[in-house]
C-alpha cells in the first residue's frame, strides 16, 4: 500500500525549466565562453549545482561559477517560477486521501521555501529534504530514505516522483518504487533508460496510479 509520495521539485511540481537552463547557459557562456547545448544543459539537471561545473572548468573556478549561476536564477526565478497546470489540485486531493508528501530536491533550502511559496504549494508539504538535509545526495538514495524515515514509512511504501534519471535511480537506491514524468525537459528516452516503475502524461494522472 502506497502512504506518501515523494517529490523532486523543479520540472516536476515547479515549472522552471527555463529558468535554469538559461541561467546555466549564461553562467557557461558568460564566464568560459562555451555555448552549451540543450541536451547537454539538460543532462544537468536533477544534480548538484557544482557537479556539471567541474566538467568544463578547473576545480578552483567552480565556487565562482555556482556563485554566478545563483545571482543569475535568483534575480529572474521569482517571476519564472510557477506550478505545473493541475499540482495544486493533486496535492489538494492527494491530501483528503491521506497520502503523506515530501519534496526531495536539490535545490537549496532557501530558494526552494521561496518557490514552493510563490507557487503556492508549500502547505501542502509534511517534510523537505534539500541538499542541506544530508550528506549524500542524488543518485544516492539517502535523501528519499530520509524523506520516509521523516515521514514515518517505509521506503516500499512510497513513489518518487521525477523528471531526471537522477531521481529515478535515488528513489530506487532508496528502496522506493519510482515514477518518470513524460513532461520532462530533459530527453525522454533517456529518462525511460533508468527504467521507472511507472511514467505520467501530467500531474493529474498520480490520482489515479495511487
Amino acid at each position: 500500500m502506497i502512504k506518501a509520495l515523494l517529490f523532486d521539485l523543479d520540472g516536476t511540481l515547479l515549472d522552471t525549466n527555463e529558468l535554469i537552463y538559461n541561467s546555466f547557459y549564461r553562467t557557461f557562456k558568460d564566464n568560459l565562453n562555451i555555448e552549451l547545448g540543450k541536451a547537454e544543459i539538460a543532462d544537468f539537471f536533477g544534480r548538484p549545482l557544482g557537479e556539471p561545473f567541474r566538467k568544463h572548468a578547473k576545480e578552483e573556478d567552480v565556487e565562482r561559477l555556482v556563485a554566478y549561476y545563483r545571482n543569475y536564477n535568483e534575480e529572474l526565478h521569482d517571476n519564472m517560477c510557477h506550478a505545473f497546470e493541475g499540482v495544486k489540485e493533486v496535492l489538494e486531493a492527494l491530501k483528503e486521501k491521506g497520502i503523506k508528501l515530501a519534496i526531495v530536491t536539490s535545490k537549496r533550502a532557501e530558494l526552494a521555501i521561496r518557490g514552493m511559496k510563490i507557487a503556492g504549494i508549500y502547505d501542502y508539504m509534511d517534510v523537505i529534504i534539500t541538499p542541506e538535509s544530508t550528506k549524500l545526495h542524488k543518485p544516492n538514495g539517502e535523501p528519499a530514505l530520509k524523506a520516509c524515515s521523516e515521514l514515518g514509512v517505509s521506503p516500499s511504501e512510497a513513489i518518487m516522483v521525477g523528471d531526471s534519471i537522477y531521481d529515478i535511480y535515488c528513489g530506487k537506491n532508496a528502496g522506493c518504487k519510482t515514477c518518470g514524468v513524460n513532461y520532462t525537459f530533459i530527453d525522454l528516452e533517456v529518462l525511460k533508460e533508468s527504467k521507472p516503475d511507472y511514467f505520467i502524461d501530467k500531474p493529474i494522472d498520480l490520482l489515479k496510479l495511487i
